[in-house]
């Protein structure tokens, strides 16, 4: 069972970046799935999250209009399109596996996480 996030770089203030999230998970296309993210001293914050089809979504207010999760249930793989990046939104970012055929912000309801993909927005 592995969540293998990618994608993450270093980018401009107002550039863009586009993180993968590639799950070797059978019931993948069963479950909802999140992506988060912790900065140097904070704790792990909830940034989006979609149900198993992907027609209910929810986004943390600090990062609405500009990132855009989606999944690819045929590839077990869900993307995170962050534009308009702004130094703030410097952090490891994590996708994980909804215990639930929804995506929700609190961690608890998460039972599979990937290894982390740094984010670094330079002002």
């Amino acid at each position: 069972v592995q969540l293998q996030a990618s994608g993450g770089g270093l980018v401009q203030a107002g550039g863009s970046l586009r993180l993968s999230c590639a799950a070797s998970l059978r019931t993948f296309s069963n479950n909802g799935m999140g992506w988060f993210r912790q900065a140097p001293g904070k704790e792990r914050e909830f940034v989006a999250a979609l149900s198993w089809r992907g027609d209910s979504i929810i986004y943390a207010d600090s990062v609405k209009g500009r990132f855009t999760i989606s999944r690819d249930n045929t590839k077990n793989t869900v993307y995170l399109q962050m534009n308009s990046l702004k130094p703030e939104d410097t952090a490891v970012y994590y996708c994980a596996r909804s215990r639930y055929p929804t995506g929700t912000p609190d961690t608890s309801n998460y039972n599979y996480w990937g290894q982390g993909t740094q984010v670094t927005v330079s002002s």
